[in-house]
């Protein structure tokens, strides 16, 4: 059986939790923060976890994580 690749983008997104589980970080914290508030940007500074729905397209991404 040949090695499997890992889907490179997805190996700086996501990673494995001891449970499981895939976390991942929050969109839109990169640029043009001025105008966001202090709110909201405090909120996505917040993890998360990957969606119950999504966790399996994740896990055949990362193979051998």
């Amino acid at each position: 059986m040949p090695k499997l690749k890992t889907h490179r983008g997805a190996d700086k997104r996501f990673a494995k939790t001891a449970s499981g589980k895939f976390k991942h970080r929050r969109g839109f914290r990169n640029h043009i923060l001025t105008k966001k508030s202090t709110k909201r940007l405090r909120h996505l500074r917040e993890g998360g976890i990957v969606n119950a729905s999504d966790t399996e397209a994740v896990r055949r991404m990362l193979p051998y994580s």
